[in-house]
């Protein structure tokens, strides 16, 4: 398997088995059986690994499979508006906001324009840019298509929660919390560790299209799921 060929097929049903150990790949399932292959990245230690998705690299039967499955799982929800989490989760957000029916959504951004309100931001950082702080923004542009509606908050990935819970916190100043929150991949369960952060009970609005584990290395130099 050569790097360029992750994230741009999706497989049948049981194209790969989930119960052993894994070299290169981890087989994510969607709700309807299909899988995607997921590289395995080893974390510093050398004995545990993430799957990892970086959605913009995906083809666009994989985006689109993914922007499907969590358009029918935030649809019950019946949500009015999507706001999508830079950078990565605007791709999946404008994606699931078309399959849901609307004609827009509302993308959060880092770049701040010289007619932003700097109170309309809080700080800012991810697992993968642990040192880059940034500040997220709203247009005040926005805010009426927001204000009183039913919000679907949306990013690609969920796995230290950080970037979820700015914009939840950015959200709550304007006194708007989410219906639902969704993502196509939930790494690992470490973004529940933080159960009132940044108020309590937003962890069981999270809707994914599939979770991965953190993988340890057995004894045979394979990655394995944690029983």
């Amino acid at each position: 398997m050569q790097p360029q060929d992750v994230w741009q097929e999706v497989y049948p049903p049981n194209s790969f088995r989930v119960d052993q150990g894994h070299e290169q790949f981890f087989p994510a399932t969607l709700g309807d059986g299909r899988q995607i292959r997921l590289p395995i990245r080893p974390l510093a230690d050398g004995q545990h690994a993430f799957a990892s998705l970086i959605i913009n690299q995906a083809s666009f039967s994989v985006v689109d499979a993914l922007a499907g499955d969590l358009a029918e799982r935030l649809s019950k929800h019946c949500p009015d508006i999507v706001i999508g989490l830079p950078t990565l989760g605007l791709t999946l957000a404008s994606e699931v906001a078309r399959k849901l029916g609307h004609l827009r959504y509302v993308p959060l951004g880092t770049s701040r324009k010289f007619w932003y309100d700097e109170n309309l931001s809080v700080p800012l950082s991810s697992v993968t840019t642990p040192e880059q702080l940034k500040r997220l923004y709203i247009d005040p542009r926005m805010l009426p298509l927001i204000e009183g509606r039913r919000v679907a908050l949306i990013d690609d990935v969920i796995s230290s929660g950080r970037s979820i819970m700015a914009a939840l916190a950015l959200l709550d100043t304007l006194a708007i919390r989410p219906i639902v929150i969704g993502a196509a991949m939930l790494q690992s369960s470490r973004w529940r560790e933080h159960k009132t952060d940044p108020y309590a009970g937003w962890e069981d609005r999270v809707e994914g299209c599939f979770s991965t584990p953190i993988l340890e290395k057995d004894a045979y130099g394979l990655w394995q799921s944690p029983n």
